[in-house]
C-alpha cells in the first residue's frame, strides 16, 4: 500500500486504466461466452424435439418431398442437413430391424406392383399377396386418382395419367399414404376417412391397430367386411405399412411399362412389376357382363345384328390390346433398369394350378409363401358352382377361366381376333376358326407348349 502511495500519479492512473480495461475485456468475454451457449442449447434443444417427433410427424418428413428453402444462416443450415440425414439414417435402421425381426431371415423389403387391365382375374391374384402376413396391400389406390385425374377442365391425355398415376405409385409404395388426400372425395379430415375405395379388400386396414373403435352416425362407404372399424385413420395406416415386411399394389389403371422405370431406377425400393393378361374374348365377355350398360352397342349387335357396330368401339379395343401387347414385348425384352423386375403372367395358368403358379410369384417377389397363402387358394379356389359372383374371388379356377366360350357369339370373338391377333398370338391364345371349334371343350384355346417367356 506504501508503495502504490509512492507511485507517481500517472502511473496510478495508467494502472487503473488497465484495470478497468480487464474487467470489460473479462465481461466482454463472459458475455460472448453466454451467446454461444445460448446458440448452443438452442441448437440441441431444436435436434431433441426432432429425436423426439411422433412416428406421424417423422412419417410425413421422411415421405414427403419438400425442396430446403435457402438457409438463413449456418446453424440453421447444419439443423436442415442434420434432419436429412437423421431421416435417411431412421429408414436404414427401420429396414435393417424389419430384416431381423421375425421367423428366420425374411430379406429384403419388397415392393410388389401387380399390373393389369380389368376383368383379367387381378383381384383374385392379389388376394395371394393379401393373405400373407407381412405384406401390406392396397387394393385399387388409383381408383382415386382416375376420378380426380379423368375431370379436371379439359381432360387428361394418357400420357398425363400415367405419369400422374406414377408418382402416387411411388409414394404409396414408400408409404406415404398422405398422397391419396389430395384424390379423395370428400376431402379427409384429420387424416380421417370412410371413403377410401375398396377398404375392406385390404387386410392391413381392417386388423389392429389401424382398425380403430367404430363410430355411431359415421357413414362408412366403403368398410371392413369382418369386423367393424371407424373411419380410416391415414395416419394409422402409413405407420402399419412401414411395420411391414415388404409392400404390394394391385392397379389395372396403368398400362405404359415404360412409365414405371423410375420406379425400377429408385435406390429407395426393390421393386418387382407382375403383369397379368387374359385372353381378350374373356375380357370382353367377363366386362360385357360386369359392366352392362357400358357394352349395350356390343350386345346388341351381337344378338340382334341391327346396329352395326361402331369402328370406335372396335378401335378402343385394339388400342386396348396393343398397350398391353407393347408393354410385355418391353419386358420380354428385359432392358438393364427391368432384368430381374418383370414377370408375365397369363390368368388361364393361374387358374388351372394356382398354388404352382403363386409359388412361383412369390419365388420371382423374393417372398416367402406361408401356410396361410396356401390353406387360401385351396379354399377359394374349389368353390361351388353358386359361389361364383362377378366380383367374387372364391371360384371354382379350374372350371371357370373358359367358361366365356359357350356363351359368347361367334362373331363377336371374330371380332376381338380381328382387332387383338398380335397380342393373342404374343400370349400363346389360339384363334377359333369356327363356332365348332369355339364351343368345343376337347379343344384347348391356348397353346400345347406354352411359351417360353411362361415361368
Amino acid at each position: 500500500m506504501e508503495i502504490r502511495r509512492a507511485l507517481p500519479q500517472d502511473i496510478r492512473e495508467l494502472l487503473h486504466c488497465l484495470k478497468m480495461k480487464s474487467k470489460y475485456a473479462v465481461l466482454l468475454v463472459f458475455v460472448i461466452s453466454l451467446v454461444i451457449i445460448e446458440k448452443e442449447n438452442n441448437f440441441i434443444s431444436r435436434v431433441s424435439d426432432k429425436l423426439k417427433q411422433s412416428p406421424q410427424a417423422l412419417a410425413e418428413a421422411n415421405s414427403t418431398e419438400v425442396s430446403p428453402a435457402p438457409a438463413k444462416n449456418g446453424s440453421l443450415a447444419s439443423l436442415q442437413e442434420l434432419d436429412a440425414a437423421f431421416s435417411q439414417l431412421r429408414s436404414h435402421l427401420y429396414n435393417i430391424t424389419l430384416q431381423l425381426a421375425g421367423d428366420g431371415d425374411p430379406g429384403p423389403r419388397r415392393h410388389v406392383l401387380l399390373m393389369a387391365t380389368t376383368r383379367t382375374g387381378s383381384s383374385f391374384v392379389g388376394e395371394f399377396f393379401n393373405q400373407q402376413g407381412s405384406i401390406f396391400y392396397l387394393f385399387e389406390p388409383l381408383w382415386h386418382v382416375e376420378k380426380t385425374v379423368t375431370f379436371l377442365p379439359g381432360g387428361a391425355s394418357a400420357v398425363g395419367s400415367a405419369l400422374v398415376y406414377r408418382d402416387v405409385l411411388k409414394q404409396l409404395l414408400l408409404c406415404d399414404l398422405y398422397i391419396l388426400e389430395n384424390f379423395i372425395s370428400p376431402v379427409p379430415e384429420g387424416h380421417l376417412t370412410p371413403f377410401l375405395f375398396r377398404r375392406g379388400s385390404s387386410h392391413s386396414l381392417c386388423e389392429e391397430p389401424v382398425c380403430t373403435p367404430s363410430t355411431k352416425k359415421v357413414f362408412e362407404k366403403y368398410y371392413c367386411k369382418n369386423r367393424r372399424c371407424g373411419p380410416l385413420n391415414i395416419t394409422l395406416a402409413a405407420e402399419a405399412c412401414r411395420r411391414k415386411q415388404h409392400v404390394a399394389l394391385k392397379t389395372v389403371r396403368i398400362r405404359q411399362l415404360e412409365f414405371l422405370q423410375p420406379l425400377a431406377e429408385d435406390p429407395r425400393l426393390d421393386l418387382r412389376i407382375i403383369q397379368l393378361v387374359r385372353d381378350p374374348r374373356a375380357v370382353l365377355a367377363s366386362r360385357m357382363v360386369a359392366f352392362s350398360g357400358k357394352y349395350e352397342t356390343w350386345k346388341k349387335w351381337a344378338s340382334e345384328g341391327e346396329a352395326p357396330l361402331r369402328e370406335e368401339e372396335v378401335q378402343r379395343l385394339r388400342g386396348h390390346c396393343e398397350s398391353i401387347r407393347v408393354s410385355a414385348e418391353l419386358g420380354l425384352r428385359r432392358p438393364g433398369w427391368l432384368r430381374g423386375r418383370y414377370m408375365l403372367v397369363r390368368y388361364e395358368d393361374v387358374a388351372r394350378a394356382p398354388l404352382q403358379k403363386a409359388r412361383e410369384m412369390f419365388r420371382f417377389a423374393g417372398l416367402p409363401l406361408t401356410r396361410q397363402v396356401e390353406e387360401w387358394i385351396g379354399k377359394n379356389t374349389q368353390a361351388p358352382p353358386d359361389g361364383n359372383g362377378v366380383y367374387s374371388t372364391c371360384k371354382n379356377s379350374s372350371e371357370q377361366f373358359d367358361k366365356w366360350r359357350f356363351s359368347m357369339p361367334f362373331k363377336l370373338a371374330q371380332v376381338v381376333q380381328d382387332a387383338c391377333a398380335p397380342a393373342m398370338q404374343l400370349f400363346g391364345y389360339k384363334l377359333a376358326s369356327s363356332p365348332a371349334a369355339l364351343a368345343n371343350r376337347s379343344f384347348s384355346l391356348l397353346e400345347e407348349a406354352q411359351p417360353a417367356w411362361v415361368t
